[in-house]
């Protein structure tokens, strides 16, 4: 799912530092207030993750990203660090991220008011990403909740939208508790429960030498609670990168350990923000607040299949009249993908044009591909121009450049299904 915050990337775009080269980073991070060559951030305000000093010793550069203190690559470039990703296996701190425990007879009924997901049908140990929505079905948040039994929930939602889905949730629950419905929540604190994500090809092997249950039997959204050595951990076979991988809850006391026992693998190596971008953007994921945003539907999104069937059939979730609507009768405008030819990347806002040079639309995600060796991007345009295959123009810093329509993801996914 994943998941980045709109304040960090209205600073910097870690698509500028693609490179990695010291002068780069230092550009961006100059945006941010950081100091001593960006090895760490002096920011006051700015929370650490259970792993902050992790990081620091490990020669992290740390930028203050939404608030938070956290990584934005470590001694490798970022395209190499993104490549070693699709090829092996890294390892990325995500625990800045929201996790909250939810339980009590009316858990599920309250999670539904709340989002298009069916919670009914999940099975025990599955888990969905899902939205939360407005009343004009806008998208508040994107999520992923994990049912780990009758009336229990856990839920993973996104750092930079912390305080709003917190008021949310507490709003609702006010709400439910005056009609004498039974729901308890717990905000897990970041210093107190750590969440890593190791992903790529060899995640699944090196995590096997870990654990002792079958990796093998847990499939893509699927979590099962166990032990690494004397840990507990949750681990959640997900990511954001389009590869196989894992995201993996632990307290924040053995969050130190439990990095450095995976670290011990030849394969894995530490990741920061930079490739973890430059990933989900191949991946074809949206970064909320850029992608997706109160203002834009999951209709509009391309993402229709996170209002579930019965959802639809039951029409009881907010912002619904809206969102069954668009499903009908269609959109005004539509998410789509595109690939450029030589030329600079087309950054967030860029123009997006009709060959004829009649603005149509707007990129909100762009950058370097370094798997394909050329730019793609994101953004939105009216629906009869959302044609695979399709030619436009973006235009960037005033002048214009060919770009092709395309099928996302850009790159492959290799989530792990077992068929």
């Amino acid at each position: 799912m994943l998941r980045f915050s709109q304040k960090f990337w209205h600073a910097a775009r870690i698509g500028e530092v693609l490179d990695g080269n010291v002068s780069s980073i230092n550009l961006a991070c100059s945006h941010l207030k950081c100091h001593r060559k960006c090895e760490y951030s002096t920011e006051t305000d700015a929370r650490k993750t259970c792993l902050y000093d992790f990081h620091v010793e490990n020669h992290g550069k740390v930028v203050n990203f939404a608030g938070w203190l956290l990584p934005v690559q470590y001694k490798d470039a970022i395209a190499v660090s993104h490549q070693h990703t699709r090829t092996s296996a890294s390892l990325f701190d995500v625990g800045h991220m929201l996790q909250t425990r939810v339980w009590g007879k009316d858990a599920g009924e309250f999670l539904e008011s709340l989002t298009t997901a069916d919670l009914k049908n999940l099975k025990s140990g599955g888990a969905s990403l899902t939205i939360f929505t407005n009343d004009n079905g806008g998208i508040l948040d994107d999520l992923i909740i994990t049912k780990d039994g009758q009336d229990r929930y856990f839920v993973v939602s996104n750092a930079g939208r912390r305080k709003e889905d917190m008021e949310l949730l507490n709003q609702r629950l006010d709400e439910f508790v005056k009609r004498g419905k039974k729901i308890q929540l717990e905000y897990l604190d970041p210093l107190d429960q750590g969440l890593l994500a190791l992903q790529g090809p060899m995640a699944a092997k090196v995590l096997q030498t870990l654990v002792k249950i079958d990796l093998t039997k847990l499939f893509f959204m699927n979590s099962v609670e166990t032990q690494i050595a004397s840990c507990n951990v949750r681990i959640t076979r997900c990511g954001y990168t389009g590869e196989d991988g894992f995201e993996i809850s632990v307290r924040g006391k053995d969050a130190r350990s439990l990095a450095g026992m995976i670290l011990q693998a030849d394969e894995v190596k530490l990741a920061g923000l930079g490739p973890r971008d430059s990933l989900r953007l191949e991946a074809g994921l949206c970064l909320y607040g850029h992608d997706i945003n109160e203002d834009t539907t999951p209709i509009e999104a391309g993402l229709a299949w996170l209002v579930a069937k019965r959802r639809r059939a039951e029409g009881n979730f907010t912002g619904a009249e809206r969102i069954l609507t668009q499903i009908k009768v269609g959109v005004m405008k539509k998410r789509v993908g595109l690939m450029l030819g030589q030329g600079p990347p087309a950054r967030e806002n860029a123009p997006i044009l009709t060959l004829e040079g009649e603005r149509v639309g707007v990129i909100t995600s762009g950058g370097p591909s370094p798997t394909l060796g050329k730019p793609i991007a994101m953004g939105y345009v009216p629906p009869d121009l959302a044609q695979n295959g399709g030619g436009v123009l973006v235009e960037v810093r005033g002048k214009t450049y060919k770009a092709t329509l395309t099928k996302m993801p850009f790159v492959k996914a290799n989530y792990f299904t077992g068929k």
